[in-house]
Protein backbone atom coordinates (compact mmCIF):
# COMPACT_ATOMS: atom_id res chain seq x y z
CA UNK A 1 0.00 0.00 0.00
CA UNK A 2 1.15 3.55 -0.92
CA UNK A 3 0.71 6.35 1.34
CA UNK A 4 0.46 9.84 0.31
CA UNK A 5 0.10 13.81 2.44
CA UNK A 6 -3.49 14.77 2.80
CA UNK A 7 -2.45 17.97 0.60
CA UNK A 8 -2.94 16.32 -2.59
CA UNK A 9 -1.48 19.82 -4.04
CA UNK A 10 1.67 18.74 -2.25
CA UNK A 11 1.44 15.02 -3.81
CA UNK A 12 4.47 12.47 -2.85
CA UNK A 13 4.06 9.02 -4.03
CA UNK A 14 5.70 7.68 -0.76
CA UNK A 15 6.93 3.85 -0.62
CA UNK A 16 5.34 3.94 2.71
CA UNK A 17 4.14 6.13 4.97
CA UNK A 18 6.92 8.34 6.42
CA UNK A 19 6.77 8.63 10.18
CA UNK A 20 6.28 12.04 12.10
CA UNK A 21 8.86 14.25 13.14
CA UNK A 22 9.97 14.70 16.54
CA UNK A 23 8.72 17.16 18.85
CA UNK A 24 8.27 18.47 22.29
CA UNK A 25 6.21 20.41 23.91
CA UNK A 26 6.42 24.18 24.48
CA UNK A 27 5.50 25.97 28.00
CA UNK A 28 2.78 27.83 28.09
CA UNK A 29 1.58 27.12 24.11
CA UNK A 30 -0.26 24.40 22.32
CA UNK A 31 1.78 24.26 19.61
CA UNK A 32 4.92 21.94 19.87
CA UNK A 33 8.77 22.25 18.68
CA UNK A 34 9.56 20.51 15.74
CA UNK A 35 12.49 18.66 15.90
CA UNK A 36 15.32 18.17 13.12
CA UNK A 37 18.38 17.01 14.42
CA UNK A 38 20.05 17.15 17.73
CA UNK A 39 23.78 18.12 18.59
CA UNK A 40 25.53 17.47 21.69
CA UNK A 41 28.70 18.77 23.34
CA UNK A 42 31.17 16.89 25.53
CA UNK A 43 33.67 18.11 27.96
CA UNK A 44 31.74 21.53 28.48
CA UNK A 45 32.17 21.44 32.26
CA UNK A 46 36.27 21.52 33.55
CA UNK A 47 35.42 18.63 36.16
CA UNK A 48 33.44 16.54 34.00
CA UNK A 49 36.40 17.27 31.22
CA UNK A 50 38.84 15.40 34.20
CA UNK A 51 36.45 13.23 35.67
CA UNK A 52 36.68 11.47 31.86
CA UNK A 53 40.98 11.85 32.05
CA UNK A 54 41.22 15.21 29.81
CA UNK A 55 42.76 18.17 30.20
CA UNK A 56 40.67 21.20 30.15
CA UNK A 57 43.40 23.46 29.38
CA UNK A 58 44.42 21.93 26.13
CA UNK A 59 41.06 19.77 25.00
CA UNK A 60 38.30 22.37 23.84
CA UNK A 61 34.37 20.97 23.75
CA UNK A 62 33.65 18.99 20.68
CA UNK A 63 30.52 17.94 18.55
CA UNK A 64 28.81 14.48 18.12
CA UNK A 65 25.13 14.07 17.58
CA UNK A 66 21.72 11.98 18.63
CA UNK A 67 19.11 10.79 15.80
CA UNK A 68 15.76 12.97 16.16
CA UNK A 69 13.92 10.13 17.14
CA UNK A 70 16.27 9.18 20.45
CA UNK A 71 13.88 11.82 22.41
CA UNK A 72 11.66 10.73 24.96
CA UNK A 73 9.36 13.87 25.79
CA UNK A 74 8.56 14.49 29.13
CA UNK A 75 10.34 11.37 30.42
CA UNK A 76 9.15 8.67 32.08
CA UNK A 77 9.90 4.61 31.76
CA UNK A 78 12.76 4.16 29.75
CA UNK A 79 13.57 0.32 28.79
CA UNK A 80 17.46 -0.58 30.13
CA UNK A 81 19.66 -0.70 26.39
CA UNK A 82 21.15 -3.79 24.63
CA UNK A 83 24.70 -4.22 24.86
CA UNK A 84 25.41 -2.79 27.67
CA UNK A 85 26.48 -3.13 31.42
CA UNK A 86 27.39 0.41 32.05
CA UNK A 87 24.41 2.76 31.61
CA UNK A 88 25.53 6.55 32.22
CA UNK A 89 23.27 9.37 33.00
CA UNK A 90 24.33 12.98 31.74
CA UNK A 91 21.90 16.08 32.53
CA UNK A 92 22.08 18.57 30.22
CA UNK A 93 20.81 22.60 29.40
CA UNK A 94 19.46 21.68 26.04
CA UNK A 95 19.30 25.13 23.68
CA UNK A 96 16.36 25.03 20.89
CA UNK A 97 17.57 26.81 17.32
CA UNK A 98 14.57 28.87 15.76
CA UNK A 99 16.64 30.33 12.55
CA UNK A 100 19.45 29.40 10.23
CA UNK A 101 22.75 29.83 12.14
CA UNK A 102 25.78 29.54 9.45
CA UNK A 103 29.15 31.03 10.27
CA UNK A 104 27.50 33.29 12.61
CA UNK A 105 29.24 35.19 15.97
CA UNK A 106 28.05 35.18 19.06
CA UNK A 107 25.69 37.95 19.41
CA UNK A 108 24.03 36.64 16.46
CA UNK A 109 24.07 32.88 17.66
CA UNK A 110 22.35 33.83 20.68
CA UNK A 111 19.42 35.37 18.52
CA UNK A 112 19.19 31.84 17.11
CA UNK A 113 17.98 30.21 20.63
CA UNK A 114 14.36 30.56 20.72
CA UNK A 115 14.24 28.41 24.27
CA UNK A 116 15.66 25.86 26.83
CA UNK A 117 14.88 22.65 28.07
CA UNK A 118 16.02 20.16 30.77
CA UNK A 119 18.06 16.87 28.49
CA UNK A 120 19.41 13.54 29.63
CA UNK A 121 22.37 12.39 27.26
CA UNK A 122 21.75 8.62 28.34
CA UNK A 123 25.12 7.05 27.21
CA UNK A 124 26.42 3.07 27.06
CA UNK A 125 29.89 3.95 28.60
CA UNK A 126 31.18 0.27 28.61
CA UNK A 127 30.52 0.90 24.61
CA UNK A 128 31.87 3.90 24.30
CA UNK A 129 35.28 2.76 26.04
CA UNK A 130 35.74 -0.26 23.57
CA UNK A 131 34.99 2.16 20.86
CA UNK A 132 37.62 4.12 22.01
CA UNK A 133 40.18 1.64 22.86
CA UNK A 134 40.30 0.39 19.05
CA UNK A 135 39.94 4.09 17.64
CA UNK A 136 36.39 3.18 16.12
CA UNK A 137 33.34 5.81 16.16
CA UNK A 138 31.41 5.50 19.44
CA UNK A 139 27.98 6.73 18.00
CA UNK A 140 26.04 3.77 18.84
CA UNK A 141 27.01 4.54 22.48
CA UNK A 142 25.32 7.98 22.38
CA UNK A 143 22.56 7.65 19.96
CA UNK A 144 20.49 4.76 20.75
CA UNK A 145 16.61 4.35 21.45
CA UNK A 146 15.58 6.30 24.13
CA UNK A 147 18.71 8.02 24.82
CA UNK A 148 17.44 11.73 25.20
CA UNK A 149 14.79 12.26 27.75
CA UNK A 150 13.91 15.80 27.66
CA UNK A 151 11.55 18.56 29.49
CA UNK A 152 9.17 20.98 27.78
CA UNK A 153 10.90 23.99 26.58
CA UNK A 154 10.54 26.95 27.80
CA UNK A 155 10.75 29.87 25.43
CA UNK A 156 13.22 32.50 25.70
CA UNK A 157 10.54 35.35 25.24
CA UNK A 158 9.20 34.06 29.08
CA UNK A 159 13.03 33.52 30.63
CA UNK A 160 15.37 35.18 28.66
CA UNK A 161 18.91 33.74 28.22
CA UNK A 162 20.11 32.12 31.79
CA UNK A 163 23.86 32.38 32.75
CA UNK A 164 23.60 30.99 35.65
CA UNK A 165 21.33 28.30 38.02
CA UNK A 166 21.37 25.06 39.73
CA UNK A 167 22.17 21.88 37.38
CA UNK A 168 21.19 19.11 39.32
CA UNK A 169 20.22 15.26 38.94
CA UNK A 170 19.47 12.71 41.64
CA UNK A 171 18.69 8.91 41.50
CA UNK A 172 16.73 7.02 43.77
CA UNK A 173 16.71 10.37 45.91
CA UNK A 174 20.61 11.02 46.11
CA UNK A 175 21.47 13.38 44.13
CA UNK A 176 24.78 12.68 41.89
CA UNK A 177 25.31 15.88 39.65
CA UNK A 178 24.87 19.28 41.48
CA UNK A 179 26.29 22.57 39.73
CA UNK A 180 25.88 25.70 37.68
CA UNK A 181 25.16 26.75 34.56
CA UNK A 182 27.79 29.34 35.12
CA UNK A 183 30.74 26.51 35.39
CA UNK A 184 30.27 26.04 31.84
CA UNK A 185 33.23 26.62 29.80
CA UNK A 186 32.07 27.95 26.14
CA UNK A 187 27.75 29.46 27.00
CA UNK A 188 24.70 27.92 24.68
CA UNK A 189 25.64 31.10 22.01
CA UNK A 190 29.35 30.31 22.02
CA UNK A 191 28.89 26.82 21.53
CA UNK A 192 26.69 28.06 18.54
CA UNK A 193 28.85 29.92 16.97
CA UNK A 194 31.61 27.35 17.07
CA UNK A 195 29.28 24.50 15.83
CA UNK A 196 27.68 27.34 12.98
CA UNK A 197 31.33 26.85 11.23
CA UNK A 198 31.70 23.58 10.87
CA UNK A 199 27.42 22.99 9.92
CA UNK A 200 24.50 25.11 8.90
CA UNK A 201 22.30 24.65 11.88
CA UNK A 202 18.28 25.30 10.78
CA UNK A 203 15.43 25.86 12.74
CA UNK A 204 14.57 22.75 14.60
CA UNK A 205 17.68 21.91 15.91
CA UNK A 206 18.76 21.15 19.41
CA UNK A 207 21.94 21.26 21.41
CA UNK A 208 22.59 19.55 24.03
CA UNK A 209 25.20 21.68 26.24
CA UNK A 210 27.20 19.18 27.98
CA UNK A 211 26.68 17.89 31.53
CA UNK A 212 28.87 18.52 34.97
CA UNK A 213 30.66 15.77 36.78
CA UNK A 214 29.04 13.44 38.53
CA UNK A 215 28.12 11.30 35.79
CA UNK A 216 27.51 7.70 36.78
CA UNK A 217 25.51 4.30 36.10
CA UNK A 218 21.77 3.91 35.79
CA UNK A 219 20.44 0.47 37.09
CA UNK A 220 17.16 -1.64 36.58
CA UNK A 221 14.22 0.03 39.13
CA UNK A 222 16.28 3.18 39.61
CA UNK A 223 14.20 6.92 39.06
CA UNK A 224 16.05 9.80 38.26
CA UNK A 225 15.39 13.33 38.38
CA UNK A 226 17.08 16.62 36.17
CA UNK A 227 16.32 19.54 37.37
CA UNK A 228 17.71 23.02 35.90
CA UNK A 229 16.48 26.22 37.59
CA UNK A 230 14.43 28.42 35.78
CA UNK A 231 14.11 25.70 32.90
CA UNK A 232 12.03 22.79 34.41
CA UNK A 233 12.61 18.92 35.18
CA UNK A 234 12.20 15.61 33.32
CA UNK A 235 12.09 12.34 34.97
CA UNK A 236 12.77 8.84 34.23
CA UNK A 237 12.45 5.27 35.39
CA UNK A 238 15.07 2.52 34.50
CA UNK A 239 12.65 -0.41 32.92
CA UNK A 240 13.90 -4.19 32.84
CA UNK A 241 12.22 -4.45 29.78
Amino acid sequence: MRFAPRDKKRFVDYFFEPPLPASIPVAQDTSRFPVRRIYCVGRNYVEHAREMGADPDTEPPFFFSKPADALVPGGGPIPYPPLTERLDHEIELVAAIGRTADHIDEVRARDCIVGYAVGIDLTRRDVQARAKERNQPWDLSKGFDHSAPISMMRPAGLIGHPSHGRIELSVNGDIRQSADLAEMRLSPAALIAELSKQITLKPGDLLFTGTPSGVGPLNRGDHAVAMIENIGKVAIEISSE
